[in-house]
């Protein structure tokens, strides 16, 4: 496939082009920033309606300007650094969290008409994409860019010279190891469909309803949707956070401002990851122009309202589910998502082979049922061993404390 480049680069790049570009990402910075602060409130609203409490409701109408106050307030916090710590690298690690977020929202198209046209828009006399960068390999740097950001949190909990934020940021680096891999075969789906990297060429081939999440099946799709949460430590994933183990996890020692770090790359990483998942696999802005005198409005607003879809779904697995144990997280990581991952993605390459080729429609249909088959077996294998493992656990426990009630 051929990679389409944005047409406002093709030509010389003079100082309008230069002064454009810088447009295009101070407003992709303001939005995201204004984004955190609303779904921080969003969060805050939505889960004390779910448990009947009022929730933020002071600063602001409805309490929306909370989270700027809660802000304020941090920033004029003393910040304070433990006595044990690394210094250098304790101040380095919140930026080594925050930076890789907002990188990987640069490579996500918000907007655009891919139905009846390329997806650029008019800026100034030019067109342009509107995302502030389409790199070829923009989903490899997503990857890349998810695994640099675990570098901030191994970081910050090896500096602070504590036990427990170290032990957190042992379990982040674990997690991240553990559900990369899922995630990675889940987009990998993808590539084998549309045959190409580039978000804005994965989005053209999903236009006219022609979505990833039908054509891949909804397999990587609830892969990617885990593997995500469990990359962004959110619940029921959010072990490296868990209070009543870890005091705070890896940013126990931290407060004022750096603290505000951590806390705005979490909202930034949830958000990034919902539009990575919007663009993969629900066509990024793709959908219907209901009015055409305001055409250009609906590709970013369709875009905006399956964020907020995930946004959502984010919110209400926090409300709704406790926190698994460590070896579930583990077992979920390694028995279930990698191999169900894999044995999708075979399936699907095994389809593709047999569409290229010309196979018979009896011959295809055997070799999909025979990797099925292959991967419900390896599945099932492994399901019932830790299963068995964790019978023979609890029957040694009991017997532990059936002794120590007998003497």
């Amino acid at each position: 496939m051929v990679i389409a480049a944005d047409p406002l680069l093709l030509g010389p790049v003079g100082l309008e082009i230069v002064l454009i570009v810088l447009l295009k990402v101070v407003v992709s910075f303001v939005l995201l920033m204004v984004s955190v602060m609303l779904m921080v409130w969003f969060e805050r609203k939505l889960i004390s309606d779910m448990q009947n409490r009022i929730g933020p409701d002071v600063a602001g109408p409805w309490g929306i300007l909370q989270t700027l106050a809660d802000g304020i307030k941090l920033f004029f916090k003393e910040d304070l650094i433990p006595e044990n710590a690394d210094r250098p690298v304790f101040k380095l690690a919140p930026y080594l969290s925050l930076v890789p977020a907002f990188l990987v929202f640069a490579i996500v198209p918000v907007g655009g008409d891919f139905r009846t046209g390329d997806g650029t828009v008019g800026l100034f006399g030019h067109r342009t994409f509107l995302q502030v960068a389409d790199p070829p390999m923009g989903i490899l740097l997503f990857l890349a860019l998810s695994s640099v950001a675990v570098y901030g949190v191994m970081l910050a909990g090896w500096s602070s010279g504590s036990k427990y934020p170290l032990l957190g940021s042992v379990r982040a680096s674990a997690q991240m190891i553990s559900y990369e891999a899922a995630l990675g075969l889940a987009i990998a789906t993808v590539f084998l469909t549309g045959g190409s990297l580039s978000t804005h060429e994965i989005v053209s081939s999903q236009s006219g309803w022609n979505w990833n999440v039908v054509t891949t099946g909804v397999v990587p799709f609830l892969v990617f949707l885990v593997a995500g949460t469990a990359e962004l430590n959110r619940p029921p994933f959010d072990l490296v956070e868990a209070e009543q183990e870890l005091v705070g996890g890896f940013h126990t020692e931290y407060s004022s401002i750096r603290f505000a770090l951590f806390f705005l790359a979490e909202f930034m990483n949830v958000i990034t990851m919902s539009a990575i998942a919007v663009t993969l696999f629900l066509g990024g802005p793709d959908g219907p122009i209901l009015v055409e005198q305001v055409a250009w409005v609906w590709p970013t607003l369709w875009f905006s309202l399956k964020v907020l879809a995930f946004l959502f779904t984010f919110v209400w697995l926090r409300a709704t589910l406790p926190r698994i144990r460590y070896d579930q997280l583990m077992d979920l990581g390694w028995k279930v998502l990698i191999p169900l991952a894999l044995g999708w993605f075979l399936l699907l390459a095994t389809l593709n082979v047999g569409r290229d080729r010309g196979w018979s429609p009896l011959v295809v249909v055997f070799a999909s049922v025979a990797v099925l088959w292959a991967g419900a077996a390896m599945l099932g294998g492994a399901v019932r061993k830790a299963r068995a493992e964790r019978l023979a656990l609890e029957f040694e426990s009991d017997e532990v404390l059936d002794a120590g009630d007998g003497a």
